[in-house]
């Protein structure tokens, strides 16, 4: 029984030294990158209005829903955020804020200046995305990954070898940006003051930077 024992040992010890020589192969390490800048197609606005008494709220609240089905926003996707009454205040004592989504087919000037009225306290810009990131950032990495077996190829190639199979693929985000700021909210980026609003800003989608995704991919491949 110990010389079975002995031998099993002997041949699962055996096997792991098979197994780590098989992990150092002779390969090769690269990194693969890739960019893409997309056109953000949506604007996510968190919006706060305020009244002196709750039915003066309900009015203004009804107004904004209206100024907002006027520019297309449908009401899936306005959302309510929070409610806060000030009893210290002499004067609007009630506000609210909520959250509401602009595409693309909205006209974003006419928003912003048809909202420009005395109840309404700010209008913050909370995220600019594009609707189909999720694919862009598939692409993205996709191209990473082509990249490193590309400058795997012909740094072998130059040394007369080959690319073998894959050993190993980590992925490395290097940056990705889905939320960026309009250019002309730049020097107002943390609240647009509506009384304050300059009305010859250009608020169009076309005034908005590109949202930039940049991913790399750490690659090790046997060298044949």
């Amino acid at each position: 029984m110990k010389l079975k024992h002995f031998l099993l040992i002997g041949i699962l010890t055996l096997g792991s030294f098979v197994n780590a020589q098989e992990v150092k192969k002779n390969a090769i390490e690269v990194t693969g990158v890739a960019e893409m800048e997309v056109e953000p197609d949506e604007i996510i606005f968190s919006i706060g209005i305020k009244a002196d008494n709750k039915n003066d709220l309900a009015d203004n609240e009804k107004k904004m829903f209206e100024i907002l089905k006027n520019a297309g926003v449908k009401n899936d996707d306005i959302k309510f955020k929070s409610m806060y009454q000030n009893i210290y205040s002499k004067t609007a004592k009630f506000s609210k804020n909520y959250e509401f989504k602009v595409n693309a087919k909205a006209n974003l000037s006419k928003v912003m200046e048809d909202l420009n009225q005395k109840w309404v306290t700010s209008l913050n810009v909370s995220e600019v995305k594009n609707s189909k990131i999720a694919d862009f950032r598939k692409v993205v990495k996709i191209n990473a990954l082509k990249a490193a077996k590309e400058k795997a190829d012909y740094l072998l190639e130059s040394m007369g070898k080959k690319t073998g199979n894959p050993l190993e693929i980590v992925e490395i985000e290097d940056y990705t940006s889905d939320t960026v700021m309009p250019v002309a909210y730049k020097s107002r980026a943390n609240s647009i003051q509506m009384e304050m609003a300059d009305a010859s800003v250009d608020f169009s989608f076309g005034n908005i930077e590109n949202i930039k995704l940049k991913y790399s991919i750490k690659t090790r491949y046997e060298i044949l």
